[in-house]
C-alpha cells in the first residue's frame, strides 16, 4: 500500500466525510493552510454538518486532481 493510500485510509476513519484536520492531513497541508484556502473559497468543496465544515473524500480527490484550484461551498 502506498503512503498516499495509507494517509487516505487513516484520514477516512470509516466515514466518507472528513473534518478540516483530517482533510489537511490527507492532502499533506497544514491545518492553517487549508483554513486559508477554505476561507478564500479556493479549497475543496465543503459542507456544513452540525455547525462544522466537512469534506467528502470524493470532493477532496476531485479538487486535488484538478490541480487544487477553485472550490465551492454549500
Amino acid at each position: 500500500m502506498s503512503e498516499i493510500d495509507k494517509r487516505a485510509r487513516t484520514a477516512r476513519g470509516g466515514s466518507p466525510f472528513l473534518t478540516m484536520k483530517q482533510t489537511a492531513f490527507h492532502l499533506g497541508l497544514s491545518l492553517r493552510s487549508l483554513q486559508r484556502l477554505h476561507a478564500a473559497g479556493k479549497g475543496p468543496r465543503a459542507r456544513r454538518h452540525g455547525g462544522s465544515w466537512r469534506f467528502h473524500i470524493e470532493d477532496i480527490e476531485a479538487w486535488s486532481l484538478a490541480g487544487g484550484v477553485g472550490g465551492a461551498h454549500d
